[in-house]
């Protein structure tokens, strides 16, 4: 199949590095195309670790065409950052696409998203963001005061958007924060260096996938974050402000749906989220601890310990709904590995009524009760296990019922971190 989109189908942080890594081996293009650096994914190749916030995981490999879509935020300092470090490690890194519809991330967009959330959390009702900007960037597009690639990267058009842009950010942190100006020309400098760096990787890469599709290339759009976290259909305000989504492929990466030809759904075997906001198998005690220590539950970008519970499977079928999900990879099978009893929801208890789907408003949602269904556990040493049935029976029947209460089947299954330990029960590429 000439192009295959991946997600997470949970709050995000399911372990998506690993199955872009292994499928951008065969691919012979990858497309980031939403976010921004507030996002990582962390790909293990020996004994090194990567971790990529803005440059797509093809970079990991010789020839592959990297692109960076219409719909990702991009601060360019620290794209040349990533840039520098990637090629240090001995990454080439040479066929580097940006979009000239991205829009620029700016150093006021971090300083309004810091003073944003420490505002926040005095009131209480902090969103948890990683304070990189993101919001506030994707807030300028909304508002129309946004600066794309097409203009950064032009010295007179950069500056005179620029200049207008900090005159109405100084008085609004002047005005509302009693915050300290910022300096224009002092950034203008600074990032009209950046863009003269980045410019000879700028052009209308919504053309270049097309014309990609049409020689019937191998396309991986890789999405960061998860379907709990798109801006319209998460779990709102506790949300991104993009769109993590399938359909979010199409209006990030600048091709129409019909050049979606799979949709790959990443899931862990349990559950995590980062931040505020209702997680119904949420396990605040000893279990909860153990997963989140055993699965290395800490975020690539902040650091932030991750809130770690059973696997809801009410949240599956949401994702299945939204993105026409046509397989799930699953990760973090060896980390429930050892438990005596392993748990999945099947459903939500709400005054007394099953509750099959995901619900809208969040009081219902923080009402909700998990409904159990309990799986003996299995023998975590699993890391060298590359066919299905040689899994302990105990976990290919708990692989059964995910794909009983998903209603699509699991194509591939992660047992380690490496690329290689992988079961692939379906080749996509």
């Amino acid at each position: 199949m000439p192009s295959i989109v991946v997600i997470g189908s949970q709050w995000g942080d399911e372990g998506k590095g690993r199955f872009v890594d292994f499928l951008a081996a065969k691919a012979d293009t990858v497309v980031r195309y939403q976010g921004g650096d507030n996002a990582g994914h962390t790909i293990k190749s020996g004994d090194k670790k990567f971790a990529l916030h803005l440059v797509p995981s093809g970079a990991m490999y010789d020839g592959k065409k990297c692109v960076i879509g219409n719909g990702v935020v991009v601060n360019p300092k620290s794209l040349l950052d990533e840039l520098k470090a990637l090629r240090s490690s001995g990454l080439k890194v040479d066929q580097l696409y940006i979009s000239d519809r991205a829009h620029v991330l700016l150093p006021y967009h971090k300083v309004f998203d810091s003073l944003s959330e420490a505002s926040s959390k005095k009131s209480k009702s902090d969103i948890g963001t990683t304070q990189k900007g993101i919001g506030p960037c994707y807030t300028d597009m909304a508002n129309r005061c946004g600066i794309r690639f097409c203009d950064y990267i032009d010295p007179e058009v950069f500056k005179e958007l620029l200049f207008k842009n900090v005159e109405k950010k100084n008085k609004e942190l002047k005005e509302i924060y009693g915050a300290d100006e910022l300096d224009a020309q002092a950034m203008y400098d600074e990032y009209s260096e950046y863009a003269k760096e980045l410019a000879p990787y700028v052009c209308d890469t919504g053309a270049v996938l097309g014309k990609e599709y049409a020689k019937g290339k191998k396309i991986l759009f890789e999405g960061a974050q998860g379907t709990l976290l798109d801006v319209m259909a998460g779990t709102y305000p506790y949300v991104t402000s993009s769109h993590p989504i399938a359909g979010g492929a199409a209006i990030g990466a600048g091709i129409g749906p019909r050049c979606i030809d799979y949709v790959l759904g990443i899931a862990k075997v349990y559950s995590s989220r980062v931040g505020q906001g209702p997680f119904p198998t949420e396990q605040i005690n000893e279990i909860g601890d153990t997963i989140r220590e055993k699965g290395h539950e800490y975020g690539v970008t902040t650091g932030r310990p991750r809130r770690c519970g059973w696997l809801d499977t009410v949240v599956l079928r949401y994702a299945v709904q939204l993105s026409s999900i046509s397989s799930l990879a699953l990760t973090h099978m060896d980390t429930l590995g050892d438990f005596d009893k392993v748990c999945m929801c099947v459903a939500y208890e709400y005054e007394g009524k099953r509750l099959e789907d995901f619900p809208a408003s969040l009081k219902v949602l923080e009402k909700c009760k998990p409904i159990y269904e309990e799986f003996e556990g299995w023998d975590g040493n699993i890391n060298h296990v590359r066919k299905f049935e040689d899994l302990p029976v105990n976990a290919q029947k708990y692989i059964n019922a995910i794909e009983k209460y998903s209603g699509v089947p699991v194509s591939l299954i992660g047992v380690g971190q490496d690329r290689e330990q992988c079961i692939v029960r379906e080749k996509l590429f």
